[in-house]
């Protein structure tokens, strides 16, 4: 069974070198675990991660334990998904959703 520990979490001294200066794809989740969706969306995730791992990073980042980047990102909900390529925002989603539908707004992202 996949979980959020599939998911590596990063920190706001860490956003930087694994969002900011990663080549291709990387989709983080900002997420909160008091959050009820965001433990829906987990499993989702980690699916994810394990389909497209070579072409798209998954990292998720708690709010309350990196409110630093929360801000900076305006994130105001969680969980809030934003797609980076290389290093430059693609895309925010806000929400939990199935992965059929995350994987079809993905792809539209960066098509």
């Amino acid at each position: 069974m996949l979980d959020a520990l599939d998911v590596p979490h990063l920190t706001d001294d860490r956003f930087e070198s694994d969002v900011l200066h990663a080549p291709g794809l990387v989709l983080v989740e900002f997420t909160a675990t008091w959050c009820p969706p965001c433990r829906q969306l987990a499993p989702v995730l980690a699916g994810l991660a394990r389909e497209r791992a070579g072409e798209l990073r998954v990292l998720a980042l708690d709010v309350d334990e990196a409110p630093l980047t929360a801000a900076r990102y305006r994130v105001l909900a969680a969980p809030t998904m934003i797609l980076f390529r290389d290093g430059e925002p693609l895309g925010t989603l806000v929400g939990a959703r199935s992965g059929r539908r995350l994987r079809e707004e993905l792809d539209r992202m960066t098509a």
